[in-house]
């Protein structure tokens, strides 16, 4: 709501890109995490549970997902040609080019997350009616499924993590040989960077993407560990949720959803007008309420008085 308000001092196509993956984000708190894994924990005989609904529901989290990395692997993208590709950056830093890899963006993942809606079958049967969703034992066996498989998995996260990593480092590359040759341009005198508003903005960028960046791989890396451990071992079910491989496969979910919420608010909040808004947005209901004190007591003092010569 801030980004859409426009205060920020953010271009459209940036703002785009932001408002755009706060909203996969949103998506997916919604469809990963309150349709999905908190109905079927405090709501197990609610209709979420019907086959067809929870197999809804977890394509459209898969989607949801798939959106907000890519969306960051756009916007990263985006932020890479605007500081290192002067000559593409006119062209290609545009609200109506942002539109259009948005769109692209999200259309295609949700395309390619339908076949998701297939791999499940129901649970169980509750008075002849079936109901729950489990992963078919075929989804780890046929070829066709087995190379769905690694396809979404190269895609999300294998992909990402290795554009992530190439453009933050292309990105702090130039960065570092920029400030080099402005600090070699200025005189011996006046090289103290501190008082260089320039290089203070580039160091701030350099610590923004490291941040980024780190939290990327440090939030998904359980999550690949244990993908790549099943895959060694060719082993996809384990007995009870106490056991060590599906506990850390429970931790690393946890963390990757966590990971889907991180890069927009470390994007969003170095921004200092963007902290601005935050800070004008938090304290508006009590500012409204401040201001409209006065005039209700005064409405209510009029309403008391009584007419002249009655009595109570």
């Amino acid at each position: 709501m801030i980004l859409i308000r426009g205060k920020c001092g953010i271009t459209k196509g940036a703002s785009l890109y932001l408002i755009s993956m706060a909203t996969a984000d949103l998506l997916v708190i919604l469809f990963g995490i309150i349709l999905n894994a908190l109905a079927s924990t405090y709501f197990p005989l609610s209709f979420l549970l019907q086959p067809a609904v929870c197999s809804v529901n977890a394509a459209l989290a898969y989607a949801a997902i798939d959106c907000s990395v890519w969306l960051t692997i756009t916007f990263t993208f985006d932020r890479f040609v605007v500081i290192c590709c002067h000559n593409l950056k006119a062209r290609y830093c545009s609200a109506r080019t942002a539109a259009a890899v948005v769109s692209t963006v999200c259309l295609v993942n949700i395309l390619r997350n339908i076949p998701f809606y297939f791999k499940y079958q129901p649970h169980d049967t509750l008075d002849g009616v079936p109901w729950g969703c489990n992963t078919r034992p075929e989804f780890f066996t046929l070829s066709g499924w087995l190379a769905f498989f690694w396809i979404h998995q190269l895609l999300n996260p294998l992909i990402p993590y290795l554009l992530i990593l190439l453009f933050n480092a292309l990105t702090i590359r130039h960065i570092v040989f920029a400030n080099r040759a402005r600090r070699g341009l200025r005189s011996p005198s006046n090289r103290d960077q501190r008082g260089d508003a320039e290089m203070v903005n580039r160091r701030k960028s350099i610590i923004l993407l490291f941040v980024v960046s780190g939290s990327f791989i440090l939030l998904w890396m359980p999550k690949i560990s244990v993908f790549l451990l099943m895959e060694i071992t060719n082993n996809h079910f384990y007995p009870s949720y106490d056991h060590p491989v599906m506990i850390a496969d429970i931790s690393g979910t946890v963390l990757f959803y966590l990971s889907s919420c991180t890069n927009t608010a470390l994007y969003a909040l170095t921004q200092s007008k963007f902290r601005e808004e935050l800070k004008r947005a938090l304290k508006y209901p009590f500012t409204l309420i401040r201001e409209s004190l006065p005039a209700f007591q005064q409405k209510t003092q009029v309403d008391l008085q009584l007419p002249s010569g009655t009595s109570l």
